[in-house]
């Protein structure tokens, strides 16, 4: 049996190689794994998906496996449960945006029947397949992720800068930044 060729980003470890092959740049649609992506890639900011990867069951325990009305509804008390959780990040800032985000989501469901139609309306339902030769080619944003990012932003949504959501946008399969070399870049295109 041969290896398969990957994205070299992901080949630190078994988890990370996992991640790769099974779930970044699928196509998602699923609202609270969409919610849950979203947390996950805020609370990325500043550190390396490494670091999330290693704590996201820990995420998925503290934030109800995120359960999005759930969330939206956390009072002071759980806010200051989830600032006690040393298996999650900490941080008060993305701790109150993936409360304050919870409760953005839940209006975009009433507004557009559910998160997925909006976040999948950028690009017509389209997945973007970009053609990476070179992994150093993959951009931090770009004028998609500049787009989304204004929006959500409008809509009060919290830690959602252009490079936050150019990940997430990848993470979900919105956009297909596997490497040609990579088999996962094949098996995704549409």
């Amino acid at each position: 049996m041969t290896e398969k060729s990957r994205c070299n980003w992901c080949l630190s470890s078994d988890k990370m190689i996992h991640y790769h092959d099974t779930f970044w740049g699928t196509p998602l649609h699923d609202e609270r794994e969409l919610f849950a992506k979203l947390v996950l890639d805020m609370n990325q900011a500043g550190l390396s998906w490494n670091t999330i990867l290693n704590k996201q069951e820990n995420f998925y325990a503290a934030f109800d496996d995120f359960e999005i009305e759930k969330v939206a509804q956390y009072d002071e008390a759980k806010f200051d449960e989830l600032m006690q959780n040393a298996g999650i990040i900490r941080n008060k800032l993305k701790v109150r945006a993936a409360i304050n985000n919870a409760q953005r989501v839940l209006e975009i469901q009433q507004e557009f029947g559910a998160f997925e139609t909006y976040i999948w309306s950028f690009t017509d339902g389209k997945v973007c397949q970009h053609h990476i030769t070179d992994e150093s080619e993959v951009p931090a944003t770009d004028s998609l992720s500049d787009r989304v990012s204004k929006d959500m932003k409008k809509r009060g949504f919290k830690f959602v800068g252009s490079t936050v959501v150019y990940a997430y946008l990848q993470a979900i399969g919105v956009i297909n930044d596997h490497a040609e070399y990579c088999f996962r870049q094949r098996e995704l295109l549409d």
